[in-house]
């Protein structure tokens, strides 16, 4: 009863109100940010505080950017972000890719002759730096197929044509490490702060010339790029659960990929299963990565008139993994509208509606039955495909004085340094886990003490064969008993890891065995 009321009602109380809580993931917010947050809840602007937010919220809510000075209304030449650590600006063309797999048994018992199913039927284009590309279509047009394709996340099935980096046949060795991925399923460990993260992955995406300090300022201009500089020691959390946002957690996906310095970007759905305002302020931050002259890629599903006018350029597929349209939007989205509308027997668009819809809706599989054409056969007809094509030849051939791509290692890093840096952020991510790490030590105090009363002075009693059977079985027992409950506790944390491994080694940040080396010491 003693123990009891020290230990769990004294002690405890006192540990909680001394120590940091392990799981507290909300960020401290500022005296500014307070006010602001009461000015909206009031509905009283604060003095100073009116026309500031009314600004933000026009930055945030009205057109993101125009086709030609990104957010600020100036020439985008003049409105790049300098930043610490410089890039090449690389171009990336395919042509005439196609991508095919196995065909299914299913549908070869329903009578399919063919030994291949076709998902990508011979797509041509171009991603050029400082241009922001947008990758839609229908569900099942093949818009992720294609940009897992290029990014070389396809593992399986045959791909055929020509891609190629500045002018130069694409390599994936080499490739992974000029290029970034952003996920449409924001995957991060949860136990670790939003610079964490960044450290983490730019500590093994870096080359090793890159110093701790020029590290450690290139972080610092990313997370201003990306506004998540009040954030920084947030916990990342699990999704739903804790920790941040959606849109914040997507911020962070884009901030990981961007620490690693790469020239070619690729976001899958950045703004799915945000709010109008959410989504507007992860299209800043896709449109101030652009403004840094970097070539970005984002798939993207019915978007608002905002978003949709963010984008520089429109690579529009259908059903069966063709294009049917590949140019810039324009302004107001003036030069996709008059593309469709000179088709004959298609609507004109209403006025205030949304482009995106209006031309998900005009370019349809019912639309083509109804007029009788083939979209894809009309676009390949069209000048502009033709100027596409000649595009797509004149960045196939290297600039004068290029090389090609060349890097002497797979990893960035050495063997060394990924497993010291796997094994930093495994000690982060299970000490920071109570539900993981405090109910095992408990557990295991508890079943030493009972091991320990049970089986007292038991190896001092050799005289029968008994006492060695005795002996034999309190050890089995023992560690069978601490093993198997260890094996169990642990399964939730490397299943919540096992995801960001996945993550993390496609982007080539480390190879298998420095995870498990972290996984295994901590």
């Amino acid at each position: 009863m003693v123990g009891y009321t020290l230990l769990f009602n004294l002690l405890y109380t006192l540990a909680l109100s001394v120590l940091s809580p392990l799981t507290d993931a909300h960020p401290s917010m500022s005296e500014e940010e307070l006010k602001e947050k009461h000015a909206n809840l009031t509905g009283k602007a604060l003095d100073g505080h009116k026309e500031k937010n009314s600004r933000k919220q026009e930055l945030e809510l009205s057109h993101i950017s125009d086709r030609n000075s990104g957010i600020s209304g100036v020439d985008s030449s003049d409105s790049r972000k300098r930043l610490v650590l410089p890039f090449t600006p690389l171009s990336l063309t395919f042509n005439d890719t196609k991508y095919s797999v196995d065909m299914p048994e299913a549908m070869k018992a329903q009578g399919v002759t063919e030994d291949r199913l076709l998902l990508l039927k011979g797509v041509s284009g171009s991603f050029r730096p400082g241009v922001l590309t947008a990758l839609m279509g229908v569900s099942g047009a093949g818009k992720t197929t294609l940009m897992d394709v290029l990014a070389g996340r396809k593992t399986g099935g045959y791909i055929e044509g020509e891609i190629t980096v500045s002018g130069y046949p694409k390599k994936q060795e080499t490739f992974a490490r000029i290029s970034g991925y952003c996920e449409q399923n924001d995957i991060h460990s949860p136990h670790v702060t939003i610079y964490e993260s960044l450290v983490f992955s730019a500590w093994l995406r870096l080359p090793a010339e890159v110093d701790s300090e020029r590290r450690k300022m290139f972080i610092e201009e990313i997370m201003d790029l990306v506004e998540l500089t009040s954030l920084r020691g947030a916990l990342v959390g699990l999704p739903g659960v804790n920790g941040l946002s959606t849109e914040q957690r997507k911020r962070l996906t884009i901030a990981v990929e961007l620490v690693a310095n790469p020239s070619i970007i690729f976001m899958d759905e950045p703004t799915s299963g945000l709010d109008a305002r959410a989504a507007a302020i992860v299209m800043r931050t896709v449109r101030n990565t652009v403004n840094t002259g970097r070539t970005v890629v984002c798939t993207i599903h019915q978007p608002s008139i905002d978003i949709f006018e963010a984008f520089d350029e429109l690579f529009l597929m259908k059903r069966g993994g063709e294009e049917i349209y590949v140019g810039p939007v324009g302004q107001n989205s003036a030069n996709l509208i008059e593309y469709f509308e000179e088709i004959e027997g298609i609507s004109k668009i209403k006025d205030g509606y949304n482009p995106a819809t209006w031309m998900l809706e005009v370019s349809s599989s019912a639309q083509e039955e109804m007029l009788g054409i083939d979209f894809a056969e009309v676009y390949r007809q069209s000048e502009l495909y033709q100027r596409n094509k000649e595009l797509i030849k004149e960045l196939s051939m290297p600039p004068p004085g290029s090389r090609d791509l060349n890097f002497p290692t797979q990893y960035s890093r050495s063997f060394v340094t990924q497993c010291l840096a796997c094994l930093w952020k495994q000690k982060l991510s299970y000490w920071r886990n109570p539900s993981y790490t405090a109910v095992r030590l408990l557990f295991t105090i508890v079943i030493a003490l009972m091991f320990g009363t049970m089986f007292w002075d038991l190896g001092s009693k050799t005289r029968r064969s008994q006492d060695l059977f005795n002996a034999m079985g309190s050890m089995y027992a023992a560690v069978l008993y601490i093993g198997v409950q260890n094996s169990g506790s642990v399964q939730p944390v490397v299943v919540v890891e096992r995801t960001v491994f996945y993550r993390e080694r496609a982007a080539g940040m480390y190879s298998a065995f420095p995870y498990a080396f972290g996984q295994v010491i901590s």
